[in-house]
């Protein structure tokens, strides 16, 4: 069982059982060639095309009948830890960034004092010849930038500190 947030509406899909709010439906979903979908709740067929995707949130944009439609989906984990009373209510304060592996920091890509957006690049480290893009996990301000462009590092390092 899911539950799909629509305009302020709860619904309850169950894919399986092909119910939605408990109610037998016939539903498809049928990719097409421009990337776009074909939405098929019995009778009813909708074109939609997806607007974006925010994984953290699980939402999904759609655009459907030229208008937009935000989707949350819940899935059965998360049904089950709102039922427990474990919903995620707070927000775990980032304090800093420490390289996960050994490394060299190749680019830093902020300044110290500079406010930064969840997801954006923080700095790049070179690690088994890849390199990785670490970005900020919330919305955060460099505090302190405590390596160097070109040094190498071990793992656990402390890179960056956020105030």
């Amino acid at each position: 069982m899911y539950t799909a947030q629509i305009n302020n509406k709860t619904i309850a899909i169950d894919p399986i059982q092909g119910t939605i709010d408990n109610t037998p439906v016939s539903m498809s979903l049928n990719p097409l060639p421009d990337g776009g979908f074909i939405v098929q709740l019995g009778q009813q067929k909708v074109v939609a095309d997806v607007v974006g995707i925010d994984k953290q949130q699980k939402t999904v944009t759609l655009r459907m009948l030229s208008q937009k439609v935000t989707v949350q989906l819940k899935e059965p984990v998360d049904l089950l830890l709102e039922q427990l009373g474990m919903q995620q209510t707070s927000v775990r304060k980032i304090n800093q960034l420490k390289a996960p592996m050994p490394g060299l920091v190749v680019r830093i890509l902020v300044e110290e004092g500079q406010a930064v957006g969840a997801g954006e690049p923080l700095l790049i480290l070179e690690a088994m010849k890849m390199e990785n893009v670490f970005k900020a996990p919330a919305d955060v301000i460099i505090k302190q930038i405590k390596v160097n462009e070109k040094q190498a590092v071990e793992k656990n390092t402390e890179l960056i500190t956020f105030a």
